[in-house]
């Protein structure tokens, strides 16, 4: 039996960024994975989603435009936009192991523990000195009869031929961003959720103002609604749900996602977890001294994103190997839903400071601006949050959102306040980096 330094369980964004620094090292490592190396994001989650959302962006703005200097809107080939995405996406995996099979021993199969120091893949074991998992999240099963009908994101990313009507049951981003996709190549689309809002990870004026946009589009919502059963027809399938039957082609359970960690056994190794994965200390350091867990298959309160999770990835290495001693710092988060508008957000969000000391908040509309008129975008709402002068949060609506709170970004980071910020530095003008300048 073969003893590693270090035995990474994943080949995801954290344990990818991990396997690169360790590559550099002198450290024995193996890195275990079953299913496509690389993990969700650049196989079936983020990377093809942005791919895929470029020619659904230029639908939509084209057809916001209609009547505005467009006389014709543009239109998707589905057909042809998801070739040239499996094109580009499915040789990724293969690419990563080779990568990953350079500096490094790689297993294949799925890794459980036979006890604190040991995995078993494929019948064989390894024991680690330090033992990384990295194993992310997995869609939820929906548990209602006819569940095995119902299909995932990481079905809906390679679907080579485009339903007449999609069902998603479930309003978070991947829903939300998914149906904008769908709907904008020509499907029809229904969004049923059981809360009243969608997108409950953002501000919900900002999310009401997205989903008026969808409803404008043509796509309907069933909001206060539950799922009862999934049922198969000659052609299609109904969704039952206690408010109505939705007749369908296609149905899309993206009611959530869990962590990946029901095959690792990890009572073997006495690791703890709780419904929102490995639990962790502040080196993220399992239960088990030997075990640590980074990226979304740890509990934490902080957005599971693939930036987090790399940044986990960098701070674990510098820990372990490059005598860091600090715990676990994050620093200010920015998160999208490439939604069309889009929405964003980062820091500290206005109705968490409802009445506190120190704190202003301001609202602007942004369709005002000639960058945004001659988009034809009405949807641009702002909001900043600062404490005694220090811009501390941010979050928009608009059809660039995402890049304008990157934009604002590094002035909540690094706390700077508006006049040193002018004093700093001209924006160009006009463009998205000028409502920085313009609102602090």
């Amino acid at each position: 039996m073969k003893t590693y330094d270090y035995i990474l369980i994943g080949s995801g964004p954290a344990a990818y960024k991990m396997s690169n620094l360790l590559a550099n090292t002198k450290r024995d490592v193996l890195v275990i994975d079953g299913g496509e190396f690389g993990g969700t994001c650049p196989n079936y989650g983020c990377e093809p989603k942005i791919f895929l959302e470029g020619a659904a962006r230029a639908v939509l703005q084209s057809q916001q435009l209609l009547g505005r200097g467009i006389s014709q809107a543009a239109t998707i080939d589905w057909s042809q936009l998801m070739q040239t995405k499996l094109d580009r996406f499915n040789p990724w995996p293969a690419q990563t192991r080779e990568i990953i099979a350079k500096s490094h021993d790689v297993a294949d199969g799925y890794a459980k523990f036979v006890d604190s120091q040991t995995i078993e893949v494929n019948g064989k074991q390894y024991t680690g000195d330090r033992i990384i998992i990295a194993t992310g999240q997995h869609p939820n099963q929906l548990p209602v009869p006819g569940h095995e009908f119902t299909h995932t994101s990481t079905d809906v990313l390679s679907l080579t031929h485009l339903p007449q009507h999609v069902t998603f049951i479930g309003a978070g981003y991947v829903s939300m961003e998914l149906a904008t996709i769908l709907g904008a190549a020509g499907a029809d689309i229904t969004i049923i959720d059981h809360s009243s809002r969608p997108l409950k990870a953002f501000p919900e004026d900002k999310a009401n103002i997205v989903k008026q946009a969808m409803e404008d589009r043509g796509i309907e919502f069933m909001l206060n609604t539950t799922v009862k059963q999934i049922d198969r027809q000659d052609e299609g399938f109904i969704v039952e749900t206690d408010h109505g039957e939705v007749p369908t082609d296609y149905v899309v359970n993206a009611s959530g996602r869990r962590p990946n960690i029901d095959q690792l056994n990890l009572a073997a190794a006495k690791i703890e977890t709780d419904r929102g994965g490995i639990v962790v200390d502040d080196h993220l350091q399992t239960t088990n001294p030997h075990v640590y867990a980074i990226g979304d298959v740890v509990s934490r309160p902080q957005p599971k994103l693939t930036p987090v999770a790399e940044f986990e990835g960098q701070y674990l290495f510098d820990y372990l190997e490059k005598g860091a001693t600090s715990s676990v710092e994050y620093p200010v988060i920015a998160t999208t839903a490439f939604t069309f508008p889009e929405i964003a957000e980062a820091g500290v969000r206005a109705s968490d400071v409802v009445g506190k000391e120190g704190y202003t908040v301001k609202n602007l509309d942004l369709h005002y601006a000639s960058l945004a008129a001659g988009q034809n975008d009405q949807s641009g709402k702002l909001t900043l949050v600062f404490h005694n002068e220090i811009l501390v949060g941010a979050n928009e609506v608009s059809d660039y959102a995402a890049d304008d709170i990157n934009n604002f970004l590094p002035v909540i980071g690094l706390k700077v306040t508006g006049k040193e910020y002018r004093r700093a530095l001209i924006a160009i003008y006009p463009a998205l980096a000028d409502k920085v300048g313009g609102s602090l």
